[in-house]
């Protein structure tokens, strides 16, 4: 694997509809800051989901785990980063959520597969149009 580091990191704030009566971030919510992290990591290595559908690959999310260190709040400042671990059979994007102190609340990883957009079948390989996105030979 290269040793080059595909990352994007985004600022935000927790919305009062993120949080449960008590203030708190409820964990089901996290996974919506994980895609907005996600889609500025994939746009900026210009694979953008339209691209990905354009290529003739769907990438679902075939895993996820997370790991909740700390709470996150209403109407705090929050910085999520998402940065590609892997990307030759499978991506896997990790993910890193800090607070507004910059200590790190919350781990997690999505894993992803390529499936053919016309025959539907996954793909062992990631696809050349992976690769020739992020600057490296498969």
């Amino acid at each position: 694997m290269s040793e080059r580091i595909w990352r994007a990191e985004v600022a935000l704030t927790v919305s009062f509809h993120d949080c449960d009566p008590m203030g708190v971030v409820w964990h089901g919510n996290y996974f919506r800051f994980f895609e907005v992290a996600r889609e500025a990591l994939l746009r900026s290595v210009n694979y953008s989901y339209g691209e990905m559908a354009a290529s003739g690959f769907v990438w679902p999310v075939v895993d996820t785990r997370v790991k909740y260190r700390q709470p996150l709040r209403c109407e705090e400042a929050i910085s999520v980063e998402a940065s590609i671990s892997e990307y030759e059979n499978r991506l896997r994007i990790d993910y890193v959520i800090r607070n507004g102190a910059g200590q790190v609340t919350t781990k997690a990883h999505t894993l992803q597969v390529a499936v053919d957009a016309k025959s539907q079948e996954m793909q062992f390989v990631s696809p050349d149009i992976l690769f020739e996105r992020l600057g490296v030979k498969p």
